[in-house]
């Protein structure tokens, strides 16, 4: 039988569903408030599925590579980076989301995309530039992905960003809850490159995000902590019978050594592990299910509307989450190896920035015009902007020549 020619296939529009059917409550990709900047429809992509690929062919995604978690990138191969930690996280939102009927694509866009603002070195890097640019408006990671995606990635001809859809914008900025007004539950200004944006093209900062960011965010949790458990263990950081008492860890190492005996201990690290993301996915769906029948919400205005999160854990499972997190922040985050990285990754990050902001001309050509022609606020967030951007080894290499005198 032959082929049709592509040309003559049917082409179905672009605001057809795919996958499963949504719920009243979740985003529709057709109901898009739309992008800051027209474009036509994609023939065969939703508006959400556009953005996920948008998210995965640009430079920041490539730049998660070389951008760590914890560990510098020297220390081995096998820890995570930014982006298989962003792999990870985008495999989980796309679990949950199925799972209570919302938006795959769009879940999946803001997990993969929600690490681009990080700097080299983690979050030590990010406190190093925060520090540097505290008298000209601060440094945040989260404020830095709506730049880089609004701004800071340079590929189409009629315009700055990738131009994603308003949701992903709202969700990227509004995933932790509302950021002003009296259901914000953090009391500092409004980051400079957010107050900047918004001031042009509202979203809604005053409200709670959909159900796709709010379960990005606690896939982001989810990830972080059960693999920083593996992480810390597979550099011996800390060690199984440590986390005995350590409530969600200990009981999946208990359950794991009843069902399969003395098995070999990376074996054993790997199906504990696994059962640590079940338990929490597992009370993640029965929680948010819990709270949806108990709001009736029935369209995302509705969610957005609430007083607080529709998406979240039980209150047993949330104090679990903060033990894990506070065993992790005193064995792993604070270990004597850790800081010893994470010092020198704030000298690097704190030595470059100084240099270049007293020093402009040592920027590269593109960056150095960018610089050259701000006030001194402006420079900065131009320096910052560049060291954001930079990878592990980047920043490490640009240190080296900077201050190196045999590396000239």
């Amino acid at each position: 039988m032959p082929v049709t020619p592509a040309q003559n296939r049917p082409i179905r529009p672009a605001t057809a569903t795919y996958g499963p059917v949504l719920a009243p409550y979740a985003c529709d990709p057709a109901a898009s408030r739309g992008r800051l900047h027209d474009e036509p429809e994609s023939s065969y992509r939703s508006a959400f599925q556009r953005d996920r690929d948008r998210v995965i062919h640009c430079g920041a995604f490539r730049r998660l590579k070389h951008k760590t978690q914890v560990f510098v990138y020297h220390e081995g191969d096998y820890y995570r980076t930014r982006l298989t930690h962003s792999l990870e996280v985008a495999q989980i939102a796309r679990s949950v989301s199925r799972a209570l009927g919302l938006n795959e694509d769009l879940a999946e866009a803001l997990a993969l995309a929600h690490d681009f603002g990080h700097t080299p070195f983690g979050h030590a890097g990010e406190d190093a530039l925060d520090a540097a640019m505290a008298p000209y408006g601060g440094f945040d990671h989260n404020a830095q992905t709506l730049r880089l995606v609004t701004k800071l990635e340079r590929r189409y001809p009629t315009f700055d960003g990738l131009n994603l859809s308003w949701e992903a914008l709202e969700g990227l900025v509004k995933h932790n809850g509302p950021l002003i007004g009296p259901r914000a539950s953090d009391e500092r200004p409004l980051p400079a490159a957010v107050a900047e944006y918004v001031a042009g093209h509202d979203l809604a900062l005053d409200t709670y995000a959909s159900a796709e960011a709010q379960v990005a965010a606690l896939a982001d949790d989810i990830a972080y902590n059960s693999h920083d458990v593996d992480d810390g263990l597979r550099a011996g950081l800390f060690d199984i019978d440590d986390m005995a008492e350590l409530p969600l860890v200990g009981p999946a190492f208990e359950a794991m050594r009843a069902r399969h005996g003395d098995i070999e201990r990376p074996r054993l690290i790997h199906v504990a592990i696994s059962q640590m993301i079940g338990a929490m996915v597992e009370d993640l769906l029965a929680e948010t299910r819990r709270r949806l029948e108990q709001t009736g919400v029935a369209s995302v205005e509705e969610i957005r509307a609430l007083d607080g999160p529709v998406v979240a854990f039980s209150e047993e499972l949330a104090a679990a989450d903060r033990a894990v997190k506070a065993f992790l922040g005193e064995n792993m985050y604070r270990h004597y190896k850790v800081n010893r990285m994470t010092s020198q990754a704030r000298r690097v990050v704190g030595e470059i920035f100084d240099l270049l902001f007293a020093e402009p001309e040592l920027l590269p050509a593109e960056w150095r015009g960018r610089a050259e022609e701000k006030d001194a606020a402006g420079r900065a967030r131009v320096i910052a902007d560049y060291i954001a951007g930079m990878t592990d080894r980047y920043a490490l290499e640009v240190h080296r020549k900077l201050f190196n005198p045999e590396a000239l």
